[in-house]
Formats: structure tokens, sequence, C-alpha cells
């Protein structure tokens, strides 16, 4: 076999190795995904409006399914008792009931 033979198999056998790699079939379709519009977070300083915003996030979490429904349960009863004691006044309390609910679910 000469060089030019050779080289000329190698050639169409190299094109049609990579004509066979190419994928042919086209890209999967899209998935179409509803738009989230988030709402205004709850403004201010102090317990009520943090506790507010932290009630805010727990719920979109849960509407997006990024946290599970009964773990969003759980959270939002410890929100409630740290809105109770922010509402009778205890500031300190509410906040670091709020601090303590934050930290037990992974939130900042």
């Amino acid at each position: 076999m000469s060089t030019r033979v050779g080289l000329a198999l190698a050639a169409i056998l190299t094109a049609v190795l990579v004509t066979a790699c190419k994928p042919t079939a086209s890209a999967p379709p899209a998935i179409a995904v509803a738009p989230v519009v988030a709402a205004p977070l709850p403004q201010g300083s102090g317990c009520g409006p943090a506790i507010a915003r932290t009630q805010a996030v727990v719920d979109s979490d849960v509407s997006t399914e990024n946290l599970n429904r009964a773990v969003g349960d759980r959270f939002s009863a410890d929100l409630r008792r740290a809105g109770d004691a922010c509402r009778s006044g205890n500031d300190r309390e509410a906040l670091g009931l709020l601090a303590s609910a934050k930290a037990r679910y992974g939130y900042p």
C-alpha cells in the first residue's frame, strides 16, 4: 500500500468518524417556566419588619418548592412565636427567637 493510499484512507476514516460523532438530533425543547414576581419585602427596622421579611421569604420558598411545605409550616410557627413576643413589646426576645429560627432552618 502506498503512502498516498494510506493517507487517503486515513482521511476518509477520520471524516467518517467525525461525522458519526456529531449529534443529529436537535436540542431538547425548552421547558416553560412561569415567571416569579417577587413582592416588595416589608421595610423598616425593629422586630416587626424583620419577622415579616423572613416570613415573606419563607412563603416564597414554599410556593416555589425550594422549601418543603412541612418545614415551612414549622418555620412559620416559630416566626409566629417571635411575632407574638414582638407585639408584646419584647423586641429583644422576638429578635432572639427570629435569629434562632433562621439558624435552625439555615436562613442567613
